[in-house]
């Protein structure tokens, strides 16, 4: 699948660099032998179209990589009016995407501090253990690093944690750490194939827990 972004990286000794894309959560590895046109020289703010795939659980690769246009093998000037009707606009659409998700955030506040009093209630009536207090702010923290090393090895090209192993980790009870890091790092945040199945191991740990509380563990309606 096609895919165009903007050139953000590039180590010329080393003939590789990274391509910065709205439609792909990590910056983009890419290799000088990727270019369709091997005489060309890449330059950062390159604007380029190419083909993400993902090898060996590394993060994601371009190839098939092409210039959007002739003039771009060349450095254009920031202030050039050409790129300023395109990729500034869309960079600069970020902090508005963020100002647009601000309702989602306030709601994600209110469900942690609701999940709060809920565990707070559950251990001060004996319906939970003590551990729980530390346990689930551990698991958070563990999430919240498993999203930042991920993060970075899409970054650096290196090997990178399995979405399994961190919606397993959301599951377990470090969703709140999880969802911390999607706002925070801005790290699996727009892949809403990833969402879905986070938001699902959030429902089904929310639920365990009141099934637990409430009834497994009896609630008494009467006195």
């Amino acid at each position: 699948m096609k895919r165009q972004g903007r050139l953000v990286r590039w180590e010329a000794d080393r003939g590789f660099g990274f391509i910065r894309s709205p439609e792909v959560s990590a910056d983009v590895f890419v290799h000088l032998r990727d270019f369709s046109d091997r005489q060309a020289k890449p330059q950062v703010g390159m604007e380029l179209s190419f083909e993400e795939i993902h090898v060996g659980g590394k993060g994601p690769r371009a190839v098939a990589v092409q210039a959007v246009s002739a003039g771009a093998s060349r450095p254009v000037p920031k202030h050039t009016p050409i790129n300023s009707h395109r990729r500034p606009v869309s960079r600069r659409s970020n902090p508005r995407r963020s100002s647009a998700s601000e309702p989602s955030a306030s709601w994600g506040l209110l469900f942690l501090l609701a999940y709060g009093v809920l565990l707070g209630a559950a251990v001060w009536s004996g319906r939970l253990p003590l551990l729980v207090l530390g346990v689930v702010p551990g698991l958070s923290l563990l999430a919240f690093f498993a999203y930042a090393f991920d993060k970075n090895a899409a970054q650096t090209g290196r090997w990178r944690t399995k979405e399994s192993t961190l919606h397993l980790l959301a599951l377990a009870g470090g969703w709140p750490g999880a969802w911390a890091a999607q706002r925070l790092l801005r790290h699996k945040s727009s892949k809403q194939s990833f969402l879905i199945v986070y938001r699902a191991t959030v429902v089904l740990h929310c639920a365990a827990v009141l099934a637990w509380v409430f009834w497994l563990r009896g609630i008494p309606v009467l006195d």
